[in-house]
């Protein structure tokens, strides 16, 4: 928790998209943007370094993160990304 945040009670909330949640971690620059607004609290700050000397976020738990696409949306950066995970059976167009 960081500070002036309030603690919340954890919502399981309904996916909204399978997806692959990815971060660029040498683009990353630490703003904490993504930790601060996940809507699920899904990202935390890694126990590595990046190129920066910063700590770039990571997931918490795969299940975690709900495919909102906010912390891509909102990382200045362009460090996080998500790719859509094709189901059984669905072909690529």
């Amino acid at each position: 928790m960081t500070a002036g945040r309030l603690a919340s009670p954890t919502i399981k909330r309904k996916k909204l998209a399978e997806v692959e949640w990815k971060v660029i971690s040498d683009l990353c620059k630490g703003c904490g943007f993504c930790i601060e607004f996940c809507p699920v609290d899904a990202l935390e700050k890694s126990e590595k370094l990046n190129a920066k000397g910063i700590h770039p976020p990571i997931l918490k738990n795969e299940d975690a993160c709900i495919g909102c696409c906010l912390c891509e949306s909102i990382c200045p950066d362009f460090a996080i990304y998500l790719e859509k995970k094709e189901r059984v059976g669905e072909k690529a167009q």
